[in-house]
């Protein structure tokens, strides 16, 4: 259409269609005015408003947060930040010298706080294996489960290159290691009319991730399955909350250094903890029962809602990975040399 057309066309709504220019005027109004509540909601979240209080899953009264993952990282911070908040503490992972050892950190810091811990192995999805942790959940007063345990894949990779035992791992520790746990402890919430149940995921679930396929699909079927269970317990006066995160400074990210977007895990955590029930940046992502607390990760989840395109992270995404990927096969390559 030429300039002159439009001018035209400009002219007659003015003119002779006032109603037109008042709608259109009321849709821009609109759309401003819904971006800067949602902005100002997003903002009091995520630095002003306080979450649940951890007394209503019962802090202090004896009650017990079970944590598989426990023995490293973001499950550990999880584990001590928690017996702070007097819960007892059951450390589930598969390495029994670190739980000991974590076990034995958290009752000297903590006095008069109990710590159990159970071994198992995720990834081998072993039914005696759970039957044992099911025993060991029974008769203790679970106010708290974090599903923490999680696997990614040894650096990025395509689908067809990728060796069929990780893609089996991942799996099966992502995703049958948080339904069977969560399985196990759901009915002693429900009978005691209290929970929370916290199931950490990952940005790449909300952004589909080439070159770590499996791993995203995933963290994808945990905020689904978030959701939906989310719905099923809340007249139970159970939290189901998916934490969506991006990267933490931790052995499945790889990452040893901190910055603004990338935290240790005492500040995650707190985070985490200090924002129960609150979506933050996740708040207009359209994924229910889902929360994204850290700041700089609750900014990001937003603007990445504000801006749509999902093509365009995907293909970003897809670019940083390659990239990852040949920097870690020049890596393999010069310590092979060392040998």
């Amino acid at each position: 259409m030429c300039t002159g057309h439009l001018k035209e066309l400009s002219s007659f709504i003015t003119r002779d269609q006032p109603y037109i220019l008042l709608f259109l005027l009321a849709l821009g109004s609109y759309s401003v005015a819904r971006v800067i509540f949602q902005s100002l909601h997003v903002f009091l979240e995520t630095f002003v408003l306080p979450g649940i209080s951890l007394q209503r899953f019962g802090a202090s009264t004896g009650a017990w947060a079970v944590v598989t993952g426990a023995s490293d990282g973001i499950g550990k911070e999880f584990a001590f930040q928690l017996a702070r908040a007097r819960f007892n503490i059951l450390l589930v992972a598969r390495n029994q010298a670190l739980l000991d050892a974590t076990a034995s950190e958290i009752e000297k810091i903590y006095p008069g706080v109990l710590t159990a811990t159970h071994s198992i192995d995720f990834a081998k999805n072993n039914g005696n294996a759970y039957e044992s942790l099911a025993k060991e959940l029974t008769g203790k007063d679970i106010g708290i489960l974090v599903n923490n345990v999680g696997k990614s894949h040894l650096m990025p990779a395509y689908l067809v290159d990728t060796p069929e035992d990780e893609i089996t791992d991942i799996v099966a520790i992502n995703v049958n290691a948080t339904l069977r746990v969560t399985h196990a402890v759901l009915p002693g919430m429900i009978q005691r009319k209290r929970g929370l149940i916290l199931n950490i995921g990952s940005f790449a679930g909300a952004i589909p991730s080439p070159m770590l396929a499996t791993y995203s699909g995933t963290k994808a079927f945990l905020a689904t399955f978030t959701s939906a269970l989310a719905e099923e317990v809340k007249s139970h006066h159970i939290i189901v909350e998916h934490v969506n995160t991006y990267f933490v400074v931790s052995k499945l990210s790889k990452i040893r250094k901190s910055s603004a977007l990338i935290p240790q895990p005492a500040p995650y955590v707190r985070s985490v903890l200090s924002k129960i029930g609150r979506a933050c940046g996740a708040g207009y992502s359209g994924r229910p029962a889902t929360s994204t607390p850290y700041w700089s990760h609750a900014l990001l989840d937003y603007g990445i809602t504000l801006i749509g395109l999902p093509s365009v992270f995907i293909s970003y995404t897809h670019g940083l990975h390659r990239s990852i990927r040949k920097r870690a096969l020049k890596k393999m390559e010069r310590e092979a040399k060392r040998v």
